[in-house]
């Protein structure tokens, strides 16, 4: 049998909700269920941790030895030494992910609170995350698995505090902003307001008698209308080991939680405009809180068989009180809900002052775009410019005795007698058949020897 949550289900219990319908059973194999997300951050490496630890056989056995105190103290953290290499190979890498993941958690958090180029010590940050060894960042030791156990018990204990305080707040925000809604209407729509609010708090208060959390009524009612068996047959034995789902010889949070579907069913329907759904899971949580508070003698979470038969021969057991629902509870005094009403303003302000820093920022960067597009504007004008020029000087002819910039060249000017000459000695007699060339050289020399008066007389006109 796959040990679900192995800290969360199996030996911690979670307070996660549960669907209301119960599935009818099925006699072909099915995938098992995804478990829930616990809401701690580092939900997934336990889960991953999980997972690679019951893969194998000799942990398995020793797990499925070990009660909650062994557990919660650390002592079957030990066994991990005998684990297969393969095993502690994964873990390994898993822990290596899970400090990668954290130094990215907090590189964005102090890039988001802090100046660029700050170093950062993050060995020193990594000690403030308590579910894993900081100073041992590359393997998965004894000492990570118990630091893991050790911080999931405690962070869960305090789970159920915290969804209390988060659906506190969650009324308190739902009556401000009535109240706030009903200051922005007039005399008449405020008067229409009030009286329908006044009737959906009066139609929801209108249902069934709800039975205490453990009595038994209350069980009698799901052994009857979920369990189909006649009430006059109720077995406290049976029924444990009817909702003893996993078959692992206790009742978790989410085996207790699916009891109460049908007193929660009495009291909201998601159909109506009058129950909340969010107020239906305070109410599992709260059902279940009672339970295990009269029921889990030894506090671990679970439910045995023991204690479960003991809860059924107290006094209070068969007693036929009714519940009180949220709505029938006072969640939050008008002192709390003015003292959140004032965090909700300096929150405000503080987000509106931020909001104006950044459409002051907003503006200086628009402000610097618009000067660097008119210097790139500028840029490309010059480039254009130098372009065209470049373009009429290569088609403009260049003039005889004028360079490529305009510069004049001086060139000798040669006499016709003297080309004539220079002609006329280019031939010399030979042999019969031969006629003998004189080399180029030869010419242009005597050219130059004759031409040199003529190019001394030019440059003395010039």
């Amino acid at each position: 049998m796959k040990i679900q949550f192995l800290l969360l289900c199996s030996f911690l219990g979670l307070g996660l909700a549960v669907p209301i319908d119960r599935a009818p059973p099925n006699k072909e194999a099915e995938a098992p269920a995804e478990p829930a997300d616990t809401g701690l951050y580092y939900d997934r490496y336990l889960r991953e941790v999980i997972d690679v630890l019951e893969t194998d056989n000799h942990f398995r056995e020793k797990l499925q030895a070990a009660n909650a105190d062994d557990i919660k103290s650390g002592k079957l953290s030990k066994e991990l030494d005998f684990v297969s290499h393969h095993v502690r190979t994964k873990l390994d890498e898993l822990k290596r992910q899970e400090v990668s993941r954290l130094r990215m958690l907090i590189k964005a958090k102090m890039d988001a609170t802090m100046e660029e180029n700050v170093q950062v010590d993050h060995l020193a940050l990594l000690k403030q995350f308590e579910h894993l060894d900081p100073q041992n960042q590359h393997t998965f030791e004894a000492r990570d698995l118990e630091l893991l156990i050790q911080t999931a018990t405690k962070d869960l204990e305090n789970y159920d505090a915290a969804r209390h305080e988060e659906f506190k707040r969650y009324e308190m925000m739902k009556e401000h902003e009535r109240r706030e809604y009903l200051k922005s209407l007039d005399e008449d729509k405020r008067k229409m307001e009030e009286a329908h609010y006044e009737e959906m708090k009066k139609k929801h208060r209108e249902h069934p008698k709800v039975n205490v959390p453990g009595s038994k009524d209350q069980l009698k009612e799901v052994w009857e209308e979920t369990d189909g068996l006649d009430p006059n047959d109720f077995n406290p034995k049976t029924f444990f080991k009817l909702h003893d789902t996993n078959g692992d010889g206790v009742l978790d949070e989410q085996e207790l939680e699916a009891l109460f579907t049908k007193e929660l069913e009495k009291v909201y329907d998601p159909k109506n405009e009058e129950d909340d759904m969010v107020e239906m899971e305070e109410e599992r949580l709260r059902m279940r809180e009672h339970v295990m508070k009269n029921v889990d003698t030894n506090h671990d979470r679970l439910v045995t068989l023991e204690e479960f038969l003991k809860s059924t021969e107290r006094k209070e057991f068969n007693e036929a009180g009714g519940w009180e629902t949220v709505d029938e509870s006072q969640i939050y005094t008008e002192d709390e809900l003015r003292k959140f009403e004032q965090e909700l303003t300096a929150q405000e302000a503080a987000l509106n002052q931020r909001a104006e820093e950044l459409r002051r920022e907003h503006e200086v960067l628009q402000q610097r775009q618009i000067e660097l597009d008119a210097q790139k504007k500028e840029y490309q004008q010059a480039v254009i410019q130098m372009e065209q020029k470049k373009s009429q000087q290569a088609d403009v002819p260049v003039a005889p005795g004028v360079g490529p910039n305009g510069e004049l060249k001086f060139q000798a000017e040669v006499p016709e007698g003297a080309v004539e000459k220079v002609k006329q000695e280019d031939v010399h007699p030979g042999p019969p058949g031969e006629v003998h060339v004189a080399p180029p050289g030869d010419a242009v020399q005597q050219e130059n020897k004759d031409s040199a008066p003529s190019q001394e007389h030019q440059v003395q006109q010039v």
